[in-house]
């Protein structure tokens, strides 16, 4: 990752943009089909939640499974994958939760200091998400504050799920 911010004060935005991983689609049908499981679904369902959405250019349909942090009743979730530009606030949205399929209200956040807070609690409760973030942990176990800056340089938002 590069740190090197350009001459509008924006850093390269591709260097901290996340990448697919090597056979994640293979990883996410295996982890759609977990989640569609009885009894499965629950276990599995602690963190993940699947969120259908239809593209808003191409139309296309996309069942995406996702981690999540709950808060209260809200579903928090961080992304900077192209698919979260497809969510905008006010927005409906379908999603498959322990099992039921139902509906949720959106919101969406992407100013710096909502996406680091939230950033903050998700890499300290999960430490995977850390990692795949890009987000280092200190040896004090603290997120380090400059990766989650760089995390939000390279499109990091926050999508809170109100399931209905």
């Amino acid at each position: 990752m590069t740190d090197e911010l350009t001459a509008g004060g924006r850093a390269d935005a591709t260097a901290q943009r996340a990448h697919t991983l090597p056979g994640q689609r293979l990883v996410n049908r295996v982890v759609r089909v977990l989640l569609r499981s009885p009894g499965l679904c629950r276990v599995v369902g602690d963190r993940l939640v699947t969120l259908y959405l239809v593209g808003r250019t191409s139309g296309r349909r996309y069942a995406i499974p996702v981690a999540y942090l709950r808060d209260g009743r809200d579903l928090l979730i961080g992304t900077s994958f192209a698919w979260g530009r497809n969510l905008r606030a006010g927005d409906t949205a379908a999603i498959r939760l322990k099992g039921r399929r139902m509906l949720a209200d959106v919101s969406v956040a992407t100013a710096e200091a909502e996406v680091v807070q939230v950033y903050e609690r998700m890499t300290r409760l999960n430490p995977t998400f850390a990692r795949l973030s890009g987000i280092g942990i200190g040896a004090d176990g603290e997120p380090d504050s400059h990766d989650l800056h760089l995390a939000w340089l390279g499109g990091a938002r926050v999508i809170t799920l109100t399931p209905r």
